[in-house]
């Protein structure tokens, strides 16, 4: 996803998003098409916690019990989710909303993400978590699955498994949510680029790559500037 420069070269795209959310998961797969368009522009792109629903309890709860406070009934929210599963297939990614039995807290989600920054891979790690949960209704609140799809990342099984059964970087996490919402962001995906241009919601690849465009000659000014 980024050639290779120096680290202050690089134009950083900072997403704020979570593993939860249909529209992050469509988002992170336009961002990496909009990369693609522009290879001329090398790019560090860094993930940021998002809690999109900070109500539902550390352990989860079922997802029936979920659309209904959320939506009102199960059969409100598959009347409306049908744009967003189109919207999905439209990027070759699957979005099987019948799968998924139980809705998690993302805390942990992020953790791992946090933790593929040593030795890991968090963008590999961030798509693995969302196509457990959208397209293989994977159990997010299962510590073994989350070890598994970290291991798969490239992360140490049973260190993670140690890391999970603790609460570190619980308040890290957490804290760095937090700041997104009192920076004013409570839509997401929200890409900002180079820290001087901010998109919000998953644009379209060509509208991505003309932002990046036009972020990264601010960025290179501004650089200049200094």
């Amino acid at each position: 996803m980024t050639q290779p420069a120096s680290q202050s070269s690089r134009l950083p795209i900072d997403v704020i998003s979570d593993v939860v959310c249909p529209w992050c998961f469509i988002g992170k797969s336009r961002l990496e098409k909009a990369i693609a368009m522009v290879p001329d522009i090398p790019v560090e792109v860094r993930y940021h916690p998002y809690f999109l629903n900070p109500w539902v309890p550390r352990e989860g709860m079922s997802r029936a019990d979920y659309l209904t406070t959320k939506f009102g009934s199960v059969e409100r929210y598959k009347g409306i989710a049908g744009r967003v599963q189109a919207a999905a297939a439209s990027e070759g990614l699957t979005y099987a909303l019948e799968l998924d039995a139980r809705q998690p807290n993302t805390i942990d989600a992020h953790r791992l993400i946090l933790w593929a920054k040593d030795g890991g891979d968090p963008a590999k790690m961030k798509q693995r978590l969302m196509e457990l949960y959208f397209s293989e209704g994977g159990d997010l609140t299962d510590r073994e699955v989350l070890v598994k799809a970290a291991v798969e990342a490239g992360l140490d099984g049973d260190r993670v498994r140690e890391l999970l059964a603790s609460d570190v970087d619980v308040d890290r996490v957490t804290a760095a949510a937090d700041q997104a919402k009192n920076a004013g962001i409570d839509g997401v995906p929200t890409f900002i680029l180079g820290g001087v241009l901010a998109v919000s919601g998953a644009q379209d690849p060509a509208t991505l790559a003309d932002a990046i465009r036009r972020a990264a000659v601010e960025y290179a000014n501004r650089a200049a500037a200094e």
